[in-house]
């Protein structure tokens, strides 16, 4: 066994090397093809845009030395979304009868919708609203009164509200740029708060429960979709996999250690917090696998990905689900701000 563990840490020393090097390699590759770029016309600007995207994402994807903000990230991602429709950001929920990303992304949206028990006439805060997809489904689905959005990418937030007024529910959907951990919000302004597979990012997520209690109403609830390490496995080798994956998705997605909990410290948060009635529900089995399955037959959604990120997306199709997100849980969170009498 020990020699099983040796040989799992000098492999994966080597693959961290080996990705320095291929990182090292594609920088210095596309800081030199940069410099055959012109910007005397149109078609030089675009090509200059093009290679900027791609070495922003060469950077972040293969770079070990380069940690970009969680701004940054989403700035360079765009509106590179793998849904075929919407610019849905979230890894969706692969219930039965799903048969695409986009389908399966309205599934999460509504799952989360669901638990929260979002109604006619409630006032809703959406932390982390991407493009707004979530929210106009939501508003479409459920009625509520309006619906404010905070958001920390000022690329997303331009977006999202142009794409609003297009549809025309600018009225009833108030998207702004502010952060989770600092509300700019009234205290006790909110029927609930929902945060869709974004929470792992805030710096703190418990800052975040806190603002979270602090701008609800008596009585409100919060509901969360969010990413956080799967529970230790018995076996040696497999925590060694665990802890490996864990990291490589903390590194790449800039979650801070802090946020590194499991489902019971996270419902002790919670309810240090102010929260009563915590639940914390698994449903990695409906997001994880399914998806890297999907994606592995439909080759065709990576096309428009700039070079560095197909390339990435690709090598980690080839492991098989059960080990690329061995280190990974997914959950759905709901907890009522306690009524004080």
């Amino acid at each position: 066994m020990v020699r099983r563990l040796r040989r799992i840490k000098r492999s994966d020393l080597e693959l961290g090397r080996a990705g320095q090097r291929l990182g090292a390699c594609a920088l210095r590759s596309l800081s030199k093809d940069n410099h055959l770029v012109t910007t005397t016309n149109t078609s030089s600007r675009a090509q200059s845009r093009s290679r900027t995207r791609t070495r922003d994402f060469a950077r972040w994807l293969l770079d070990p030395r380069n940690r970009p903000s969680v701004a940054e990230i989403y700035e360079t991602i765009a509106t590179n979304a793998l849904s075929e429709t919407g610019l849905y950001l979230n890894l969706g929920f692969w219930r039965d009868g799903v048969a695409s990303v986009d389908d399966a992304s309205r599934a999460l949206v509504h799952l989360l919708g669901e638990s929260a028990e979002l109604k006619s006439g409630d006032r809703v805060l959406d932390v982390g609203y991407g493009f707004g997809d979530q929210d106009a489904e939501w508003l479409r689905a459920f009625d509520p009164a309006e619906i404010v959005g905070l958001n920390i990418t000022a690329s997303q937030v331009e977006t999202a509200r142009t794409r609003m007024e297009e549809q025309g529910l600018a009225h009833r959907i108030d998207l702004r740029q502010g952060s989770a951990t600092d509300m700019p919000v009234a205290d006790s302004s909110f029927d609930k708060v929902l945060a869709l597979e974004c929470a792992f990012h805030f710096d703190t997520r418990d800052a975040f429960f806190r603002e979270a209690s602090r701008v609800l109403k008596p009585g409100g609830r919060l509901a969360t979709a969010d990413i956080l390490p799967a529970s230790p496995a018995r076996d040696p080798l497999r925590r060694a996999v665990q802890c490996a994956t864990w990291r490589m998705t903390a590194r790449t997605w800039n979650i801070p250690a802090a946020n590194a909990v499991r489902p019971a410290a996270y419902a002790r948060q919670l309810k240090a917090a102010g929260f009563t009635n915590v639940r914390v529900t698994s449903i990695r089995e409906r997001v994880y696998a399914p998806l890297h399955r999907h994606l592995a037959r439909r080759s065709e959604l990576f096309p428009d990905l700039p070079v560095p990120a197909r390339l990435a997306a690709r090598a980690a199709l080839t492991v098989p689900p059960e080990l690329a997100y061995s280190g990974l849980d997914y959950i759905i969170a709901t907890a009522d701000k306690a009524v004080e009498y």
